[in-house]
């Protein structure tokens, strides 16, 4: 799969089926992006009343770098040289500056568990005057944080950890794109060269560790003035180290988590080894080149989703990523603590505006590194917030699938009949006559079948047969 981005626009025509169609999905999920007005009113309130605390780090140069439209701020960075190598300033919203235990946001926020994605039917965790405006990061505006410091040494390895409540500003808000731009035409702010430098030591550390990433296309919607589209769109580089950088502080949470004997992870198992034969299988059936003695993390770094064998490739990769919980514990650590993918232990820690548990990991990060228990909201919450995110991270994906069956079937609606490139990622295990394509224009995967068995990773014409945004059904067939 090139590395471009491709669009296909929903014409104008086509976005009334979108609404419609998103009502009935949130309907059939039971999901509301409005929020009741008990919590409104809860929110306007406390938008006008933070707590801020008493440091004062206004003198830091953070700034933000998010997707281009982003509101609900989470995090603001800001890297330095130092004695002992680099330091890492990692600014993270404080919810909790905002919301009370037991007051209406927060018990509407733990039915939500986190904010959800689908083109223009976000629905989000918390009330916008919060997420998108008083708590959020936005340049110019002293905001309450929890301000993350992490010490490097010169291999990008983390040699000491601090989290405490400070205020802070934002200079800037920048998305990726025109980071990225800058970057290519030697533009930019000398920090984002060191952004490079610290991201390409943390990924060879990951690599050192034995950690993976899979690379693969990312579907998206995008919602703009001219209307719908879809893409597959390749990572920046950019993304990729500022990446480093939440995961290096969702690492340090944990471990400041496990040294002090409380807290929540988030975890990942390891593979079974019928699993990674299945994979090495895989790889022998697209002509990838798997030596015995090649570790699985070495493997990964060497496909290129340029190459739809590659893309195959990959695409089967993610079966043994399957498996992800969340784990609380209060006295001995979990007899599995670490995330498999990453080789390590690790923490939701960096998103609170979107995702309920991060509230929680900061709060117990910050008392611990105050040396003072960890408040009893806090604690007494620990044990049940696995199962609450466990159903919320199902929710959010029955609805992003759902979001993009739907545009997809209505992007395809008017040309049933017509033969489409595209190439197959996915062949099914219990019937090799069916799989998922993967179409170039537009931006689409789907259900293929075949009168013959389906060639893994191979490029192939395939006829649109069925796309029902009714039933956000979307099919191909082979055409020999």
């Amino acid at each position: 799969m090139p590395s471009t981005t491709r669009r296909i626009l929903v014409q104008p025509a086509a976005e009334a089926v979108l609404a419609p169609g998103l009502r009935d999905i949130q309907a059939e999920l039971k999901l509301s992006a409005a929020f009741p007005p008990e919590v409104e009113a809860a929110a306007a309130q406390a938008a006008r009343q933070p707590r801020l605390p008493a440091l004062d780090r206004t003198d830091l140069p953070l700034v933000t770098i998010d997707p281009a439209g982003s509101m609900d701020l989470d995090q603001a960075l800001y890297l330095e040289r130092s004695e002992q190598g680099y330091r890492v300033y990692y600014a993270i919203a404080d919810v909790a500056a905002f919301v009370a235990p037991g007051d209406p946001i927060d018990l509407e926020a733990h039915r939500r568990g986190e904010s959800l994605y689908g083109g223009a039917g976000k629905i989000p965790l918390h009330p916008k005057v919060l997420s998108e405006d008083a708590a959020s990061l936005l340049p110019g505006q002293l905001r309450p944080a929890l301000l993350w410091t992490v010490e490097l040494d010169p291999h990008g390895e983390s040699v000491a950890i601090d989290v405490r409540r400070a205020r802070v500003c934002s200079r800037a808000k920048l998305d990726y794109v025109g980071v990225q731009q800058h970057i290519d035409a030697g533009q930019a702010e000398p920090m984002w060269a060191l952004l490079r430098e610290v991201g390409e030591l943390r990924r060879q550390c990951e690599r050192a560790r034995g950690g993976i990433s899979l690379p693969l296309p990312e579907q998206e919607i995008e919602v703009g003035e001219a209307g719908w589209s879809l893409s597959f769109r390749a990572r920046l580089a950019v993304e990729d180290w500022n990446e480093q950088i939440s995961l290096l502080v969702g690492m340090a949470a944990a471990q400041l988590m496990l040294r002090g004997q409380i807290g929540l992870l988030r975890t990942l198992p390891e593979p079974s080894p019928q699993a990674l034969r299945r994979l090495h299988l895989t790889a022998q059936a697209l002509g990838i080149a798997w030596p015995a003695q090649q570790a699985y993390p070495d493997f990964i770094a060497a496909l290129d989703p340029a190459q739809d064998a590659h893309v195959a490739m990959l695409t089967a990769c993610t079966t043994v990523l399957r498996g992800a919980g969340y784990v609380a514990f209060d006295g001995a650590a979990p007899a599995q603590p670490l995330q498999w993918a990453l080789a390590a232990a690790y923490s939701h820690a960096t998103a609170p505006l979107r995702r309920l548990v991060d509230r929680y990991v900061g709060e117990v990060c910050v008392a611990l590194c105050a040396g003072v228990p960890v408040p009893d909201w806090a604690k007494t919450a620990l044990p049940a917030l696995p199962a609450t995110m466990q159903a919320s991270g199902h929710r959010a994906h029955q609805y992003e699938r759902a979001v993009l069956d739907l545009v997809e079937a209505t992007v395809l609606a008017p040309s049933v009949g017509e033969v489409f490139d595209g190439a197959i990622v996915e062949v099914a295990a219990a019937d090799p006559h069916k799989g998922v394509v993967m179409v170039r224009e537009p931006a689409i995967e789907a259900a293929l079948s075949g009168a013959a068995p389906l060639p893994l990773g191979q490029e192939v014409r395939a006829k649109l047969v069925e796309a029902d945004p009714q039933r956000r059904l979307t099919r191909f067939e082979r055409v020999d």
